[in-house]
């Protein structure tokens, strides 16, 4: 940021995503397609570039082929002035050996930081689907003087052995303890049904974090890890700050697409949040052009509807070609949807082709994957469970090609 504090971004996308498979089975979590034409990473580096924060590093490891690519071949920034998205790959600078936790990929990607020398170290999760300004959240930690600041929001209590949990202090701003995970944790005062979970998206005074993973590398029970070992050790410092989601606003939004955040960790999660898409007014707008989402959008032809194809309440993307009945889905580049052929409530990714007169109903289905003519998927719940991958909540998942029966 001109004349203001130097800040490097650094971005966590080395997670494997067990609970989102099949479509984690061939790619890191960050590469999955979300909303039609994005990649789930798209919404983290989209916050960070619109807050002025344009140096920013990726760092990868499992299944990373496509993530680099797509990093390196969308998100190109200003040489002339500097800035840059890079993925970094696990280098192995401190020995033979794999990130063992989100902090150790931090500890051993130091370098980064000693070459770029920032002031502040922001480090943001890479799979949440979100709008964020981050110079807000910036603009407190700086002026709280905190070692790091962590962004809360508010979520049912009964959800808090999702996330890491934040307990704020009485002044409401001071973290008084940081729980990863926990079972039972007391809700927040006035409000006993809810707790603050952790967003992934952390603020930091350069110092604070270099001394904090040092120190965090010497603990051999340590689990290297942001939440489950940093945010701890410095809530019991008391140098850490909460940062309240609510309070952060984005040029664009609506008062229904305000504070929207979800954490896309599992297929229900994945499926809700694409029909969080669709509706005439949106729960997340991806139509906002006050703060874009950034993708590559690729060189495809229009969208096109024949001989009767229609879709209604649906985001179809460009390439796709419907002959069908589309309703209350996201089509993805290249899609067929082929005469006779009904798509109800589904997420369908590139190319895939569904054939004449086949039904998909409640379906996810990745990449390449092909529904031979008259099949169905989401008709017969027994056969789908013997054939495919179903969710707790119901929703089926076919993985990248995978032969539909």
């Amino acid at each position: 940021m001109r004349g203001g504090p130097s800040v490097l971004g650094i971005v966590l996308a080395g997670g494997e995503g067990k609970r989102l498979m099949p479509l984690t089975a061939d790619r890191a979590k960050p590469a999955v397609t979300f909303g039609g034409t994005y990649r789930l990473v798209d919404f983290v580096l989209s916050n960070l570039v619109n807050g002025d924060i344009l140096r920013i590093c990726v760092l990868t490891q499992y299944k990373s082929h496509s993530l680099d690519r797509h990093v390196s071949t969308t998100w190109r920034m200003s040489s002339l002035l500097g800035n840059y998205v890079t993925p970094v790959p696990a280098q192995q600078r401190l020995g033979p050996r794999w990130f063992s936790g989100s902090a150790d990929a931090i500890l051993q990607s130091l370098n980064l930081v000693h070459d770029e020398q920032p002031d502040y170290i922001a480090v943001f999760g890479a799979d949440h689907v979100y709008r964020m300004d981050p110079r807000q959240m910036l603009n407190q930690h700086i002026e709280s003087g905190a070692g790091v600041t962590v962004a809360g929001i508010r979520v049912p209590r009964s959800e808090a052995s999702s996330f890491g949990i934040i307990t704020p202090a009485k002044d409401r701003t001071r973290v008084e303890r940081f729980l990863e995970k926990p079972a039972d944790p007391p809700g927040l005062p006035g409000s006993p049904n809810e707790v603050f979970a952790s967003m992934g998206n952390y603020l930091f005074t350069t110092k604070t974090l270099v001394d904090a993973l040092q120190k965090d590398a010497e603990d051999p029970v340590s689990k290297h890890d942001m939440g489950g070992s940093i945010l701890p050790m410095l809530t019991e410092r008391g140098v850490a700050q909460l940062y309240d989601f609510d309070d952060n606003h984005v040029p664009g939004e609506t008062a229904r697409d305000h504070g929207y955040w979800r954490d896309v960790g599992t297929l229900d999660a994945y499926y809700e949040a694409h029909m969080d898409l669709i509706s005439d007014h949106p729960v997340f707008n991806l139509y906002n052009r006050r703060w874009p989402i950034y993708t590559h959008p690729g060189q495809l032809p229009p969208a096109k509807f024949v001989a009767g194809g229609i879709a209604g309440e649906s985001i179809v993307s460009p390439g796709c070609v419907i002959s069908g009945q589309v309703t209350g889905s996201v089509l993805s580049p290249g899609v067929v949807v082929e005469a006779g052929a009904v798509v109800q409530g589904s997420v369908l990714h590139d190319n895939v082709r569904v054939g004449r007169g086949a039904v998909v109903r409640g379906a996810v289905l990745d990449k390449n994957v092909d529904v031979p003519p008259g099949a169905t998927i989401g008709v017969n719940p027994e056969r789908d469970q013997e054939l495919y991958t179903v969710s707790k909540g119901g929703v089926i998942a076919l993985g990248k090609g995978q032969r539909v029966e």
